[in-house]
């Protein structure tokens, strides 16, 4: 008799303590993507600053001012070996009669093969010069290079004969990277929208089409405008 109640009170305590121990993992994962979320703006805001200062840069501040939409992802990862991939969280933010919108979140990744050894960590910015660039990039998972008459320019050197013609490129594009990699290449990318992230950072159903062109806002995006503003 002792020995079935001691059986039965080992599992009621079992049970309770897994669930004790269930709730804060069911807590933890929406907490630590608000932080994220809001990690990702303050990173896109500190690369609008550091474009400030960046003479790689070049005329691109002008350029800014004529794009239509920009993809900014501050932290793009890029390593392996021999097997490699990059990958990073960044905000699309668009241009309206208003001024620029709040950030809606995207994700931008690819898989690559070849003989590649390290790591590079790569700030990425996007200039959506034209609206079939901005349709391409609201359609789920937009694969740049793939997409008919979608034109990307990488600046650098030789950008400004490259943007300098009648018209301009459907997507211009620019980083900052480091590591051992030579350089960064996007072509093969994958840019995909995250409803998800984007609703659970403003805290309630919200679309990306809303956050780009239906003035929702929220107050802790309101530096990161500020520096884009600032900037064009």
């Amino acid at each position: 008799m002792l020995a079935r109640i001691g059986l039965k009170q080992l599992r009621s305590a079992l049970v309770f303590c897994s669930v004790f121990l269930a709730a804060p993992l069911v807590a933890v994962p929406l907490a630590q993507a608000q932080t994220s979320q809001q990690v990702t703006v303050d990173g896109a805001r500190k690369v609008l600053a550091d474009l400030r200062h960046d003479k790689a840069f070049g005329n691109a501040k002008t350029l800014l001012r004529e794009a239509k939409a920009v993809m900014i992802v501050p932290k793009l990862v890029k390593g392996g070996f021999f097997i490699g991939g990059e990958g990073g969280n960044g905000v699309l933010m668009a241009r309206g009669k208003r001024g620029w919108s709040d950030p809606a979140f995207y994700a931008l990744g690819s898989a690559s093969f070849g003989l590649q050894v390290g790591l590079e960590q790569s700030e990425v910015v996007m200039l959506l010069m034209t609206q079939k660039a901005v349709d391409g990039v609201l359609h789920d998972q937009f694969k740049l290079g793939a997409q008919a008459g979608i034109s990307v320019v990488t600046l650098g050197s030789g950008v400004e004969g490259a943007i300098g013609g009648a018209t301009l490129p459907d997507v211009v594009v620019w980083s900052s990277s480091t590591g051992l990699y030579g350089g960064l290449t996007l072509n093969g990318s994958i840019i995909k929208a995250e409803p998800d992230m984007t609703a659970q950072y403003y805290g309630r159903s919200v679309t990306i089409h809303q956050v780009l062109f239906g003035g929702v806002a929220s107050p802790r995006a309101a530096a990161l405008r500020r520096e884009i503003d600032a900037l064009g």
